[in-house]
Protein backbone atom coordinates (compact mmCIF):
# COMPACT_ATOMS: atom_id res chain seq x y z
CA UNK A 1 0.00 0.00 0.00
CA UNK A 2 1.16 3.23 -0.54
CA UNK A 3 1.97 5.90 2.15
CA UNK A 4 1.15 9.86 0.95
CA UNK A 5 3.87 10.95 3.72
CA UNK A 6 6.47 11.18 0.83
CA UNK A 7 6.28 11.90 -2.72
CA UNK A 8 8.71 11.14 -5.73
CA UNK A 9 8.11 12.65 -8.99
CA UNK A 10 10.35 11.61 -11.98
CA UNK A 11 10.21 13.86 -14.90
CA UNK A 12 11.15 12.26 -18.43
CA UNK A 13 9.65 8.82 -19.61
CA UNK A 14 12.58 7.37 -21.31
CA UNK A 15 14.40 4.38 -20.07
CA UNK A 16 16.04 6.45 -16.97
CA UNK A 17 13.26 7.56 -15.73
CA UNK A 18 11.66 3.75 -15.85
CA UNK A 19 14.22 2.52 -14.42
CA UNK A 20 14.64 4.55 -11.41
CA UNK A 21 10.93 4.13 -10.87
CA UNK A 22 11.31 0.44 -11.03
CA UNK A 23 14.44 1.23 -8.51
CA UNK A 24 12.09 2.97 -5.70
CA UNK A 25 9.70 -0.21 -5.41
CA UNK A 26 12.27 -2.93 -5.82
CA UNK A 27 13.94 -0.75 -2.77
CA UNK A 28 11.01 -0.97 -0.81
CA UNK A 29 9.94 2.74 -0.76
CA UNK A 30 6.48 3.06 0.10
CA UNK A 31 5.94 6.82 -0.85
CA UNK A 32 3.72 7.74 -4.18
CA UNK A 33 6.12 7.56 -6.99
CA UNK A 34 4.67 10.04 -9.88
CA UNK A 35 6.02 9.56 -13.42
CA UNK A 36 5.55 12.20 -15.69
CA UNK A 37 6.63 11.38 -19.89
CA UNK A 38 5.72 14.19 -22.14
CA UNK A 39 5.54 11.53 -25.15
CA UNK A 40 1.88 9.53 -25.48
CA UNK A 41 3.88 5.87 -24.99
CA UNK A 42 4.95 4.30 -22.06
CA UNK A 43 8.78 4.58 -21.58
CA UNK A 44 10.95 2.40 -23.90
CA UNK A 45 14.19 2.10 -24.91
CA UNK A 46 16.14 4.13 -27.82
CA UNK A 47 18.58 1.52 -29.57
CA UNK A 48 16.10 -0.67 -31.16
CA UNK A 49 14.71 3.02 -32.90
CA UNK A 50 18.20 2.54 -35.35
CA UNK A 51 19.07 -0.40 -35.09
CA UNK A 52 16.30 -3.77 -35.14
CA UNK A 53 13.13 -2.13 -35.19
CA UNK A 54 14.14 0.47 -38.10
CA UNK A 55 15.27 -2.73 -39.97
CA UNK A 56 11.87 -4.55 -39.60
CA UNK A 57 13.52 -7.34 -37.18
CA UNK A 58 11.61 -6.40 -33.65
CA UNK A 59 8.33 -5.65 -33.14
CA UNK A 60 7.15 -2.29 -31.54
CA UNK A 61 6.20 -3.76 -28.61
CA UNK A 62 9.65 -5.39 -28.04
CA UNK A 63 11.03 -1.51 -27.44
CA UNK A 64 9.21 -0.87 -24.35
CA UNK A 65 10.94 -1.05 -20.57
CA UNK A 66 8.15 -2.64 -18.97
CA UNK A 67 4.67 -4.02 -19.98
CA UNK A 68 1.36 -0.87 -19.83
CA UNK A 69 0.00 -3.07 -16.91
CA UNK A 70 3.71 -2.84 -14.69
CA UNK A 71 2.67 0.47 -14.04
CA UNK A 72 -0.46 0.03 -12.39
CA UNK A 73 0.56 -2.99 -10.59
CA UNK A 74 3.38 -1.48 -8.79
CA UNK A 75 1.68 1.66 -8.28
CA UNK A 76 3.41 4.22 -9.81
CA UNK A 77 1.11 6.87 -11.04
CA UNK A 78 1.83 7.23 -15.09
CA UNK A 79 1.10 10.75 -16.53
CA UNK A 80 1.25 9.96 -20.46
CA UNK A 81 1.49 12.78 -23.02
CA UNK A 82 2.20 15.41 -20.15
CA UNK A 83 4.73 18.00 -19.81
CA UNK A 84 6.26 20.02 -16.89
CA UNK A 85 6.71 23.72 -17.98
CA UNK A 86 7.80 25.10 -14.37
CA UNK A 87 9.88 24.04 -11.37
CA UNK A 88 9.05 25.88 -8.03
CA UNK A 89 11.76 24.96 -5.78
CA UNK A 90 10.91 27.32 -2.78
CA UNK A 91 7.35 25.25 -3.07
CA UNK A 92 9.23 21.89 -4.16
CA UNK A 93 6.51 21.79 -6.42
CA UNK A 94 6.24 21.27 -10.33
CA UNK A 95 3.37 22.23 -12.77
CA UNK A 96 2.21 20.57 -15.71
CA UNK A 97 0.96 22.22 -18.66
CA UNK A 98 -2.30 21.97 -18.04
CA UNK A 99 -1.97 24.10 -14.60
CA UNK A 100 -1.79 20.86 -12.02
CA UNK A 101 0.75 21.95 -9.76
CA UNK A 102 2.60 18.45 -8.05
CA UNK A 103 4.30 18.59 -4.72
CA UNK A 104 7.51 16.30 -4.48
CA UNK A 105 9.86 15.69 -1.75
CA UNK A 106 12.62 14.57 -4.40
CA UNK A 107 12.29 15.10 -7.98
CA UNK A 108 14.49 13.39 -10.53
CA UNK A 109 15.17 14.75 -13.79
CA UNK A 110 15.21 12.26 -16.58
CA UNK A 111 14.69 14.86 -19.59
CA UNK A 112 17.01 13.04 -21.90
CA UNK A 113 18.08 14.59 -25.32
CA UNK A 114 16.65 16.35 -28.21
CA UNK A 115 18.26 16.03 -31.70
CA UNK A 116 19.96 19.31 -33.36
CA UNK A 117 18.43 20.73 -35.92
CA UNK A 118 20.02 21.47 -39.36
CA UNK A 119 19.34 25.83 -39.67
CA UNK A 120 19.27 26.07 -43.50
CA UNK A 121 16.99 26.57 -45.91
CA UNK A 122 13.86 23.46 -47.16
CA UNK A 123 14.01 22.24 -43.37
CA UNK A 124 10.64 22.42 -43.39
CA UNK A 125 10.13 20.10 -46.43
CA UNK A 126 7.56 16.79 -45.38
CA UNK A 127 11.21 14.58 -46.17
CA UNK A 128 13.02 15.91 -43.61
CA UNK A 129 13.59 13.41 -40.56
CA UNK A 130 15.17 13.58 -37.28
CA UNK A 131 15.67 9.95 -35.07
CA UNK A 132 15.01 10.54 -31.59
CA UNK A 133 11.61 9.18 -31.00
CA UNK A 134 9.57 5.76 -31.71
CA UNK A 135 7.49 8.11 -33.62
CA UNK A 136 10.13 9.32 -35.83
CA UNK A 137 11.25 5.49 -36.14
CA UNK A 138 8.03 4.36 -37.18
CA UNK A 139 7.93 7.18 -39.92
CA UNK A 140 11.48 6.49 -41.30
CA UNK A 141 11.14 2.49 -40.94
CA UNK A 142 8.13 3.33 -43.69
CA UNK A 143 10.48 6.49 -45.48
CA UNK A 144 12.78 3.36 -45.70
CA UNK A 145 10.80 0.68 -47.03
CA UNK A 146 9.74 2.97 -49.89
CA UNK A 147 13.42 4.39 -50.82
CA UNK A 148 14.33 0.78 -51.17
CA UNK A 149 11.60 -0.37 -53.34
CA UNK A 150 11.87 2.58 -56.14
CA UNK A 151 15.58 2.99 -55.65
CA UNK A 152 15.34 6.19 -54.04
CA UNK A 153 17.91 8.64 -52.37
CA UNK A 154 18.50 9.29 -48.53
CA UNK A 155 20.86 12.00 -47.76
CA UNK A 156 22.26 12.00 -43.94
CA UNK A 157 23.82 14.73 -42.71
CA UNK A 158 26.41 13.44 -39.94
CA UNK A 159 28.17 10.15 -39.62
CA UNK A 160 27.94 9.41 -36.28
CA UNK A 161 26.96 6.31 -34.66
CA UNK A 162 22.99 7.56 -35.37
CA UNK A 163 24.00 8.77 -39.24
CA UNK A 164 25.92 5.32 -39.83
CA UNK A 165 23.56 3.18 -38.43
CA UNK A 166 20.06 4.59 -40.55
CA UNK A 167 22.68 4.49 -43.60
CA UNK A 168 23.57 0.60 -42.67
CA UNK A 169 19.81 -0.09 -42.12
CA UNK A 170 18.84 2.21 -45.52
CA UNK A 171 21.50 0.41 -47.52
CA UNK A 172 19.76 -2.71 -46.28
CA UNK A 173 16.36 -1.96 -47.41
CA UNK A 174 18.31 -1.07 -51.02
CA UNK A 175 17.83 2.93 -51.25
CA UNK A 176 21.22 5.02 -52.24
CA UNK A 177 22.82 7.09 -49.70
CA UNK A 178 24.72 9.53 -49.32
CA UNK A 179 26.45 10.89 -46.08
CA UNK A 180 27.72 14.57 -45.62
CA UNK A 181 30.19 15.17 -42.46
CA UNK A 182 32.11 17.84 -42.33
CA UNK A 183 34.66 16.19 -40.24
CA UNK A 184 37.42 14.18 -42.37
CA UNK A 185 36.23 10.65 -41.11
CA UNK A 186 33.05 9.25 -39.49
CA UNK A 187 32.95 9.17 -35.74
CA UNK A 188 36.03 11.60 -35.60
CA UNK A 189 34.71 13.18 -32.73
CA UNK A 190 34.71 9.69 -30.93
CA UNK A 191 37.07 7.30 -32.01
CA UNK A 192 40.18 9.74 -33.52
CA UNK A 193 40.89 8.89 -37.40
CA UNK A 194 42.51 6.24 -37.09
CA UNK A 195 39.44 3.71 -36.50
CA UNK A 196 36.83 6.10 -38.15
CA UNK A 197 38.65 5.44 -41.23
CA UNK A 198 37.39 1.64 -40.97
CA UNK A 199 33.98 2.72 -40.84
CA UNK A 200 33.95 4.73 -43.82
CA UNK A 201 35.24 1.78 -45.28
CA UNK A 202 32.76 -0.54 -44.35
CA UNK A 203 30.05 1.52 -45.56
CA UNK A 204 31.47 2.04 -48.85
CA UNK A 205 31.78 -1.56 -49.29
CA UNK A 206 28.18 -1.17 -48.82
CA UNK A 207 27.59 1.51 -51.47
CA UNK A 208 27.90 4.39 -48.89
CA UNK A 209 28.92 7.93 -51.09
CA UNK A 210 30.53 9.88 -48.50
CA UNK A 211 31.40 13.80 -48.46
CA UNK A 212 33.58 14.30 -45.68
CA UNK A 213 34.80 18.41 -45.28
CA UNK A 214 31.37 19.32 -46.68
CA UNK A 215 28.14 20.95 -44.69
CA UNK A 216 24.51 20.76 -45.96
CA UNK A 217 23.69 24.53 -46.81
CA UNK A 218 20.17 23.72 -48.15
CA UNK A 219 17.35 21.76 -49.03
CA UNK A 220 15.66 22.15 -52.57
CA UNK A 221 11.86 20.44 -53.32
CA UNK A 222 8.88 21.35 -54.97
CA UNK A 223 5.23 21.10 -53.51
CA UNK A 224 6.35 19.94 -50.69
CA UNK A 225 8.58 17.55 -51.52
CA UNK A 226 12.56 16.99 -51.37
CA UNK A 227 14.31 16.55 -54.57
CA UNK A 228 17.89 17.69 -53.59
CA UNK A 229 20.37 18.32 -50.91
CA UNK A 230 23.45 21.35 -51.31
CA UNK A 231 26.63 21.75 -49.82
CA UNK A 232 29.15 24.20 -49.25
CA UNK A 233 31.29 23.22 -52.33
CA UNK A 234 27.61 23.99 -54.41
CA UNK A 235 27.38 20.34 -55.21
CA UNK A 236 23.81 19.40 -55.17
CA UNK A 237 23.17 15.67 -54.55
CA UNK A 238 19.58 13.98 -55.40
CA UNK A 239 17.70 13.21 -52.36
CA UNK A 240 13.87 11.76 -52.16
CA UNK A 241 14.46 12.02 -48.22
CA UNK A 242 17.28 14.03 -45.77
CA UNK A 243 17.84 12.85 -42.31
CA UNK A 244 19.64 15.37 -40.04
CA UNK A 245 21.80 13.08 -37.50
CA UNK A 246 24.05 16.12 -36.35
CA UNK A 247 24.25 15.33 -32.68
CA UNK A 248 21.45 15.94 -29.56
CA UNK A 249 21.23 18.43 -26.95
CA UNK A 250 20.54 17.49 -23.63
CA UNK A 251 16.74 19.06 -22.60
CA UNK A 252 17.98 21.54 -20.11
CA UNK A 253 15.51 24.32 -20.37
CA UNK A 254 13.40 23.07 -17.27
CA UNK A 255 16.81 22.82 -15.23
CA UNK A 256 17.85 26.27 -16.33
CA UNK A 257 15.07 28.29 -15.81
CA UNK A 258 14.28 27.05 -12.18
CA UNK A 259 18.23 28.33 -11.47
CA UNK A 260 20.12 24.90 -11.35
CA UNK A 261 23.60 24.85 -12.31
CA UNK A 262 24.17 23.77 -15.86
CA UNK A 263 27.65 22.23 -16.96
CA UNK A 264 29.76 24.01 -19.50
CA UNK A 265 30.25 22.72 -22.72
CA UNK A 266 33.69 21.49 -22.72
CA UNK A 267 32.00 18.94 -20.16
CA UNK A 268 28.79 17.72 -22.18
CA UNK A 269 26.69 20.98 -21.03
CA UNK A 270 23.82 18.89 -18.77
CA UNK A 271 22.82 19.34 -16.17
CA UNK A 272 24.96 19.57 -12.95
CA UNK A 273 25.37 16.97 -10.51
CA UNK A 274 27.78 14.92 -8.01
CA UNK A 275 28.73 11.75 -7.92
CA UNK A 276 25.41 10.64 -6.45
CA UNK A 277 23.48 12.19 -9.32
CA UNK A 278 22.18 15.24 -6.96
CA UNK A 279 22.12 18.69 -8.37
CA UNK A 280 22.75 22.20 -7.08
CA UNK A 281 19.74 21.30 -5.56
CA UNK A 282 19.62 18.88 -2.33
CA UNK A 283 16.46 17.68 -3.12
CA UNK A 284 16.58 17.22 -7.24
CA UNK A 285 18.77 14.52 -9.03
CA UNK A 286 19.53 13.96 -12.68
CA UNK A 287 20.02 11.21 -14.78
CA UNK A 288 20.66 9.92 -18.11
CA UNK A 289 21.50 11.79 -21.57
CA UNK A 290 20.57 15.40 -19.43
CA UNK A 291 23.17 14.94 -16.75
CA UNK A 292 26.99 16.21 -16.50
CA UNK A 293 28.36 14.06 -14.06
CA UNK A 294 31.47 14.59 -11.61
CA UNK A 295 32.92 11.09 -12.33
CA UNK A 296 35.45 9.48 -9.81
CA UNK A 297 37.67 7.73 -12.31
CA UNK A 298 37.94 10.89 -14.66
CA UNK A 299 38.17 13.46 -11.87
CA UNK A 300 35.92 15.78 -14.47
CA UNK A 301 32.49 15.46 -15.43
CA UNK A 302 30.95 13.66 -18.10
CA UNK A 303 28.04 13.23 -19.88
CA UNK A 304 27.24 9.87 -21.81
CA UNK A 305 24.17 9.63 -24.26
CA UNK A 306 24.03 6.02 -23.93
CA UNK A 307 21.74 3.51 -23.59
CA UNK A 308 23.45 2.13 -20.56
CA UNK A 309 24.01 5.08 -18.67
CA UNK A 310 20.66 5.05 -19.05
CA UNK A 311 19.94 1.95 -18.02
CA UNK A 312 22.45 2.32 -14.91
CA UNK A 313 22.05 5.98 -13.70
CA UNK A 314 18.03 5.57 -13.24
CA UNK A 315 18.55 3.36 -10.44
CA UNK A 316 21.68 4.93 -8.98
CA UNK A 317 19.57 7.89 -8.87
CA UNK A 318 16.63 6.29 -7.44
CA UNK A 319 18.98 5.16 -4.51
CA UNK A 320 20.29 7.98 -4.04
CA UNK A 321 17.08 9.85 -3.41
CA UNK A 322 16.11 7.26 -0.49
CA UNK A 323 19.28 8.21 1.19
CA UNK A 324 21.69 5.98 0.53
CA UNK A 325 25.19 5.99 -0.31
CA UNK A 326 25.39 6.57 -3.56
CA UNK A 327 28.65 6.88 -5.88
CA UNK A 328 27.80 6.70 -9.63
CA UNK A 329 31.24 5.70 -11.54
CA UNK A 330 30.16 3.22 -14.15
CA UNK A 331 32.74 2.83 -16.93
CA UNK A 332 31.02 4.48 -20.26
CA UNK A 333 29.81 1.98 -22.44
CA UNK A 334 27.89 1.51 -25.57
CA UNK A 335 27.31 -0.55 -28.64
CA UNK A 336 26.25 -0.44 -32.21
CA UNK A 337 25.34 -2.89 -35.42
CA UNK A 338 26.39 -1.98 -38.62
CA UNK A 339 26.24 -5.03 -41.36
CA UNK A 340 27.56 -7.72 -39.92
CA UNK A 341 29.96 -5.50 -37.81
CA UNK A 342 28.94 -5.45 -34.18
CA UNK A 343 31.11 -3.85 -31.76
CA UNK A 344 31.15 -2.41 -27.89
CA UNK A 345 33.21 0.54 -26.52
CA UNK A 346 34.37 1.24 -22.83
CA UNK A 347 35.41 3.99 -22.09
CA UNK A 348 36.32 8.36 -22.45
CA UNK A 349 38.98 9.06 -25.23
CA UNK A 350 37.83 11.64 -27.29
CA UNK A 351 40.50 13.07 -30.00
CA UNK A 352 42.80 15.15 -27.82
CA UNK A 353 42.98 12.89 -24.43
CA UNK A 354 45.33 10.13 -26.18
CA UNK A 355 48.52 9.55 -27.49
CA UNK A 356 48.26 6.38 -29.09
CA UNK A 357 45.83 3.59 -30.48
CA UNK A 358 46.83 -0.18 -29.95
CA UNK A 359 45.40 -3.03 -32.32
CA UNK A 360 44.96 -6.53 -31.20
CA UNK A 361 43.77 -8.62 -33.71
CA UNK A 362 43.19 -8.39 -36.99
CA UNK A 363 41.83 -4.74 -38.31
CA UNK A 364 41.04 -5.19 -41.83
CA UNK A 365 39.20 -8.59 -41.23
CA UNK A 366 37.35 -6.17 -38.56
CA UNK A 367 38.06 -8.59 -35.47
CA UNK A 368 40.16 -7.15 -33.69
CA UNK A 369 40.02 -5.03 -30.05
CA UNK A 370 41.69 -1.08 -30.48
CA UNK A 371 42.99 0.84 -27.22
CA UNK A 372 43.11 4.39 -26.63
CA UNK A 373 46.22 5.38 -24.37
CA UNK A 374 47.49 8.09 -22.77
CA UNK A 375 51.03 7.90 -21.13
CA UNK A 376 50.64 4.20 -21.50
CA UNK A 377 47.28 3.77 -19.74
CA UNK A 378 44.11 2.53 -21.09
CA UNK A 379 41.74 5.34 -21.43
CA UNK A 380 39.18 3.03 -23.57
CA UNK A 381 38.86 0.26 -25.97
CA UNK A 382 36.52 -1.16 -28.57
CA UNK A 383 35.84 -4.71 -29.48
CA UNK A 384 34.79 -5.13 -32.62
CA UNK A 385 33.55 -8.56 -33.85
CA UNK A 386 35.02 -9.89 -30.41
CA UNK A 387 32.98 -11.29 -27.57
CA UNK A 388 33.20 -11.53 -23.93
CA UNK A 389 36.10 -9.03 -23.18
CA UNK A 390 34.40 -6.13 -22.09
CA UNK A 391 34.78 -7.06 -18.59
CA UNK A 392 38.42 -7.25 -18.65
CA UNK A 393 38.37 -4.06 -20.51
CA UNK A 394 36.43 -1.75 -18.42
CA UNK A 395 38.96 -3.25 -15.27
CA UNK A 396 42.19 -2.35 -17.78
CA UNK A 397 40.56 1.09 -17.72
CA UNK A 398 39.87 1.44 -13.84
CA UNK A 399 43.31 -0.20 -12.70
CA UNK A 400 45.14 2.91 -14.61
CA UNK A 401 48.28 0.70 -14.72
CA UNK A 402 50.58 1.54 -17.48
CA UNK A 403 50.41 -1.75 -20.38
CA UNK A 404 53.27 -1.59 -23.00
CA UNK A 405 51.75 -1.65 -26.41
CA UNK A 406 53.64 -5.06 -27.43
CA UNK A 407 51.09 -6.55 -24.52
CA UNK A 408 48.16 -5.36 -25.52
CA UNK A 409 48.55 -6.24 -29.01
CA UNK A 410 49.72 -9.17 -28.10
CA UNK A 411 46.50 -12.00 -28.29
CA UNK A 412 48.53 -14.85 -26.48
CA UNK A 413 48.33 -12.30 -23.70
CA UNK A 414 45.17 -12.70 -21.20
CA UNK A 415 43.98 -9.41 -21.00
CA UNK A 416 42.92 -10.30 -17.35
CA UNK A 417 46.64 -10.19 -16.50
CA UNK A 418 47.07 -6.50 -17.59
CA UNK A 419 45.20 -4.99 -14.85
CA UNK A 420 48.49 -5.20 -12.86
Amino acid sequence: MVDADQTFVIVGGGLAGAKAAETLRAEEFTGRVILICDERDHPYERPPLSKGYLLGKEERDSVFVHEPAWYAQAEIELHLGQIVVDIDREARAVRLGDGTLVQYDKLLLATGAEPRRLDIPGTDLAGVHHLRRLAHAERLRGVLTSLGRDNGHLVIAGAGWIGLEVAAAAREYGAEVTVVEPLPTPLHSVLGPELGQLFADLHREHGVRFHFGRRLTGITGQDGVVLAARTDDGEEHPAHDVLAAIGAAPRTALAEAAGLTIADRAHGGGIAVDASLRTSDPDIYAAGDVASALHPLFGFPVRVEHWANALNGGPAAARAMLGQEVTYDRVPYFFSDQYDVGLEYSGWAPPGTYDEVVIRGDAGKRQFIAFWLADGRVLAGMNVNVWDVTEPIQRLIRSRARVGPEALSDPSVPLESLAG
